[in-house]
């Protein structure tokens, strides 16, 4: 089954929703020009309930170039498993990081060399759009994340919507998708209802896939 993850979120009613809506993983964002930005004890006080109450959920923090000792002690603090590296980061940000990390590519790499994490994700392909990091609403190249796909297990994100998640899911065959701005009601509010046809949507169509692969 496709993996879901829904990024973004900022509020426990958010995070419970999108839980409730079938959420595998959720993004907490800690890039402070992000209109989805969380402040650590925020956070950390969300998390706490999620992590109690929904331990099988796995959180993902955010980080667009941020040192390697800020991110650890944000994962610590809120009880993250993942950190996702939307930046600039080099790979040996990536090592020490302790296998904790995964990078976000802005457009499709033609090499990811030292990048792809031996366990799912393996790495993350977004859109390419100059000046921003993620969060855009702009659609990744399916056709050349379709490829890498094939290589390793990648979180498609980059405009997906519960209109065309299906489609993605057919054309690229990720191992997951991630989806912000396409399950909101307005920038950083999320919206329940989107959030249900937006998994159902990947549920339909992982089905699907299944019978025909």
């Amino acid at each position: 089954m496709t993996k879901i993850k829904i990024c973004g979120i900022k509020t426990l009613p958010d995070a419970l929703a999108a839980i409730d809506a079938g959420a595998d993983y959720l993004g907490f964002n800690f890039y402070p020009k992000s209109v989805r930005f969380i402040e650590t004890d925020v956070c950390a006080e969300i998390t706490s309930v999620l992590k109690q109450d929904y331990p099988e959920i796995q959180l993902v923090g955010v980080f667009v170039n941020s040192p390697a000792e800020k991110i650890k002690h944000i994962l610590e603090t809120c009880s993250l498993d993942l950190a996702q590296l939307h930046g600039d980061e080099t790979s040996e940000m990536l090592n020490a990081l302790d296998g904790k990390a995964f990078k976000a590519f802005r457009g499709v790499p033609q090499h990811v060399n030292g990048f792809a994490r031996v366990q799912a994700p393996a790495l993350l392909v977004d859109a390419a759009v100059k000046g921003a990091y993620g969060g855009t609403g702009v659609r990744a190249d399916w056709s050349a994340a379709a490829e890498l796909a094939k290589r390793y297990p990648l979180l498609l994100a980059g405009g997906v919507t519960p209109d065309n998640v299906a489609e993605a899911v057919r054309q690229v065959n990720p191992w997951g998708v991630d989806v912000a701005s396409g399950v909101e009601s307005a920038p950083g509010e999320k919206d329940a209802g989107r959030m249900r046809a937006f998994v159902q949507e990947v549920i339909t169509e992982s089905k699907v896939s299944r019978l025909w692969h």
